[in-house]
């Protein structure tokens, strides 16, 4: 277990960028390893599993519904909560695949994307020194968001390769201090699918420190073989739970920003009074777009399931024989893979190599985690598998130069 809060003195902006660890030592702000990576792609022509967007479009009448509606004049503001149309599905969609009822005018609230969700829950919730629990690794946005509100960051750590939170770590993590423990399952980078177990441990722990739990659900139906299974739907959660997810990933439209979170209504109050300054509203066409996508059939979220896990393989069997050591995710866009049997026991310095000497672009996990946890994970490396069959398998093959050489 570990905590973090930015040193004293700096500006908002500052703090926001230590929190993501991107504060240089000048007092500038350090380039984003994603940034870095996706310009090495372009430099060198490498293949760029970087960076978690797909490469080919989602579901044809998901796309048609946007054209429709731009061709319709839905251009303009939508109401600041969601448009009735998307609120009314994401309240069937919770209904239909978990068995939860929320109220369509209280409950649900659209958002630009999840990250957006995550930001206005944390703004409107952390006050100066409330502490809030993650996991980690840890999507890079919930530091530099924990830190902006003034919050302490504990985490929690999941370790290569089965990325299973010690209960005691968990236990030890969560105090009286606690305002939000923050559960990203599916889980990214690692995609670890908590347990019961665990997520029942949680729930315990909300309700013994009075925290509020608040989830980050945008992989629920991206899964292989283990089941998703929401923290609201659990016994004690539903009232201290605020449920966020997107259509990005599900549907491949991670430029829309389609997002929402789902929870009580006195909690969907405070986060929209802080949410309705931010974008104030997004994305008109596009929210009738992803009401479409979230009525399809549940062999649209299966195909999309299946398709993604047999591109996982290909991708990890790539790994594997260029030397790696793979940690096989149970969901999501992301394969964790350790260098160290390749000789390499840094994985930023090898994700700086592997454009000029495999052709292929990764994102080392150690941009996932605090400076004084980074050694435990240093010599791992991210790599995205939401391409095309033909991308991975030419970045297999890329990847095997690693091995001959």
């Amino acid at each position: 277990m570990s905590d973090f809060s930015p040193a004293p003195g700096l500006r908002p902006w500052q703090r926001t960028a230590a929190g993501a660890g991107l504060l240089a030592a000048d007092g500038g702000i350090a380039a984003t390893i994603f940034a870095e990576m996706s310009a090495l792609a372009a430099r060198t022509g490498a293949i760029n599993l970087g960076q978690g967007f797909p490469d080919e479009d989602g579901p044809a009448e998901v796309l048609e519904a946007a054209r429709q509606a731009i061709a319709d004049g839905v251009n303009q503001y939508p109401p600041g909560i969601g448009m009735p149309v998307l609120r009314e599905a994401i309240a069937a969609h919770q209904r239909r695949f978990y068995g939860l009822d929320v109220d369509v005018a209280s409950e649900v609230l659209v958002t630009a994307g999840a990250t957006e969700a995550l930001a206005a829950t944390i703004l409107a919730l952390v006050d100066t020194g409330d502490e809030v629990v993650t996991f980690e690794p840890y999507y890079d946005a919930y530091a530099a968001l924990i830190a902006r509100a003034g919050g302490v960051h504990r985490t929690v750590p999941l370790r290569f390769p089965d990325w299973r939170p010690d209960p005691d770590e968990l236990e030890a993590a969560v105090t009286d201090r606690t305002r939000i423990i923050l559960v990203n399952s599916p889980h990214n980078p690692t995609g670890a699918v908590l347990d019961a177990e665990t997520l029942t441990r949680i729930v315990r722990l909300a309700e013994k420190h009075d925290a509020i739990i608040v989830t980050d659900e945008v992989y629920e139906h991206l899964t292989f073989g283990v089941p998703h299974v929401p923290i609201a739907t659990l016994p004690g959660a539903r009232e201290r739970t605020i449920s966020i997810s997107s259509g990005g990933k599900t549907f491949s439209t991670t430029g829309w920003k389609i997002g929402w979170l789902t929870a009580p209504a006195p909690l969907v109050t405070a986060v929209l009074a802080v949410k309705q300054y931010l974008t104030f509203v997004n994305g008109a066409p596009f929210q009738p777009a992803i009401a479409k996508g979230l009525g399809l059939p549940d062999a649209v979220f299966a195909d999309a399931a299946a398709e993604l896990r047999a591109k996982r393989d290909v991708l990890a069997a790539g790994l594997e024989a260029a030397g790696f050591t793979v940690s096989l995710p149970d969901a999501g866009y992301f394969i964790v893979a350790d260098a160290a049997p390749l000789g390499y026991d840094d994985g930023a310095a090898l994700c700086r190599e592997l454009p000029d000497r495999a052709g292929v672009v990764g994102v080392p996990v150690s941009s996932f985690v605090h400076p004084d946890r980074q050694d435990a994970y240093r010599s791992l490396v991210r790599f995205a598998f939401c391409k095309r069959h033909d991308v991975l398998e030419e970045a297999s093959t890329r990847l095997s130069r690693l091995s001959a050489g």
